[in-house]
């Protein structure tokens, strides 16, 4: 029989117990312990949630990784034609992990109202693009039908259409500026079948979506030109082992490009992210172990005769302790159990309910996103647990100090 946890069960199940003159204490404690779980998750969930939506879109507008010519061109503009029969395309047969090759172009207009002017980049693509993401953003109309040999339609942003005041299946007057091939500015009409929002203003305001071949009719390129090659993997975390793998397997003449080694100063600034959440998470856990180490010294000071007696009968230093060990364990586990239902409760509402908002111009997204795992939720509570054990094994140590015959004498 384990008699040191014995004696915790009928300690913490004691009326005495729950009156005592430490009673405040240990609810401070706990609610400290419940508090700090609470923060943690939050802080976690939402670095996490920022992270991830972030760099989501910003794939989902340039892909993973860019296949490229080597040029001096740092815009969002193609310049230079390549050829579009490469080994490569349409998928990587040396390389795993690699969901979708697609083609695109791009080139630089003027979106053009009676009122009104935008400057927009035209990207075009072509039937091989991997729709996933503008499906998720869509808010009105449909995707672009490429099967056909020749469509108009386009996706425009919703800051694009409230700016210009347009709508829906309205024609939109567009001007592209002459290029080499092209001595004149050309004006082309084209129909907004679809309307997509998504919160990242640095792409929306500037961003159209349509048919590749009509880039290519404006630069006065082949059917077998394009702009260049945007790459889609399975596993985020494997891109920069999967740029170095699709660098090696690409033509001399071409270059990749990741999406970090475009945007390096987006991802630099996301990663603080990271920091933020170590540095709340190591406060959080100082400030519920004060708590707790404040309340096992109440908790034995306030029974320092029962230790006198237990000595007395013959237990050893070391189980006496244990048993105000198991009675500060049983503390911690209470209040992680109400921070967890807690804090995953905020953090579910804020998922389905969208309450906490952002600005897109500072943070990209609209609304705060949120996302934790179970390892993540696992790792908090073994961590915040752990630690706190470990920071009550030193003040333990007082019971040593209680001399059983001045202890039990008044008793």
């Amino acid at each position: 029989m384990n008699y040191e946890l014995f004696i915790a069960k009928r300690i913490i199940a004691g009326k005495k117990y729950k009156n005592s003159i430490s009673s405040p204490i240990i609810k401070i404690a706990i609610t400290a312990i419940a508090l700090g779980i609470i923060i943690m998750l939050i802080a976690v969930a939402t670095g996490a949630g920022l992270q991830y939506k972030i760099r989501d879109k910003m794939t989902g507008f340039k892909g993973h990784i860019q296949i490229l010519n080597y040029d001096n061109n740092n815009s969002d503009v193609s310049t230079i034609p390549i050829k579009k029969e490469q080994e490569f395309y349409p998928k990587f047969t040396t390389i795993e992990g690699v969901r979708n090759v697609q083609v695109y172009a791009s080139k630089g207009g003027i979106l053009r109202t009676d009122t009104d002017f935008e400057g927009i980049i035209f990207k075009g693509v072509s039937s091989d693009y991997d729709w996933k993401f503008f499906e998720e953003y869509l808010i009105e109309g449909r995707l672009p039908d490429f099967n056909q040999p020749r469509t108009r339609d386009v996706l425009l942003s919703k800051t694009l259409t409230d700016r210009l005041r347009l709508k829906l299946n309205d024609t939109i007057l567009t001007t592209f500026i002459k290029t080499e091939n092209s001595t004149l500015p050309s004006n082309k009409k084209y129909i907004i079948r679809g309307i997509y929002n998504t919160g990242f203003l640095q792409f929306d305001k500037a961003m159209m979506i349509g048919d590749i071949r009509e880039v290519q009719k404006l630069n006065k390129w082949s059917e077998n030109e394009v702009g260049g090659f945007e790459v889609l993997i399975d596993d985020f975390d494997e891109i920069n082992q999967k740029g170095i793998e699709i660098y090696n397997v690409i033509p001399s003449t071409l270059n990749s490009k990741t999406i970090l080694e475009l945007y390096p100063n987006i991802f630099e600034w996301i990663q603080l992210f990271d920091n933020n959440v170590w540095f709340i998470i190591a406060i959080m856990i100082v400030i519920a172990g004060i708590n707790m180490i404040t309340a096992l010294l109440v908790l034995i000071l306030e029974r320092v005769q029962m230790i006198g007696i237990l000595k007395v009968l013959g237990s050893y230093n070391t189980s006496i302790r244990k048993v105000f060990l198991y009675n500060a364990s049983y503390l911690i586990l209470k209040g992680l159990f109400w921070g967890n239902l807690i804090g995953l409760s905020i953090i579910g509402i804020q998922h389905y309910f969208k309450i906490i908002t952002l600005d897109p111009e500072t943070y990209y997204v609209s609304t705060m996103p949120v996302y934790i795992s179970f390892t993540n939720i696992i790792l908090l509570n073994l961590g915040t647990l752990i630690l706190c054990f470990l920071m009550l094994i030193i003040p333990s140590y007082i019971i040593t100090k209680i001399n059983p015959a001045k202890s039990i004498k008044f008793a």
